[in-house]
């Protein structure tokens, strides 16, 4: 029987990478072989720590949770576009200089864009 902690870990792992589909909270314990009352235990565990949401939905006639990730893997595209990759401030910048991400402009609008709060009329349409 795996250590609870490196069954987390594993369930935690598959979960995130699942995306918005989610995963099946039954199907997730037959791919890491673990008993149904394990996999009970450690996704109340991971959901009470906040990690992951568990919803209730009926699967070929029975109950089970789907679990979600509360969090998206990181990925290199989600600040490939950022400024501070190709300013030339980027090795004076910091909070000790004279150049910092605090006061940026350019970061601050790339920042505000990611968010979708640049370029929105006062409705809050694009």
């Amino acid at each position: 029987m795996p250590k609870r902690n490196d069954l987390e870990h594993k369930a935690l792992s598959h979960i995130a990478n699942t995306g918005g589909d989610g995963i099946l909270q039954s199907d997730l314990w037959r791919q890491l072989g673990a008993s149904s009352r394990e996999g009970s235990r450690v996704a109340l565990k991971l959901e009470n720590k906040g990690l992951i949401r568990r919803e209730k939905e009926l699967c070929e006639g029975r109950w089970t949770y789907r679990l979600y990730p509360k969090r998206k893997p990181a990925s290199i595209n989600s600040i490939a576009d950022c400024p501070c990759l190709t300013c030339a401030e980027n090795l004076r910048c910091g909070s000790w200089g004279a150049t910092s991400p605090n006061d940026c402009e350019k970061l601050t609008e790339w920042i505000l864009q990611q968010s979708g709060i640049v370029g929105m009329s006062p409705q809050g349409d694009s």
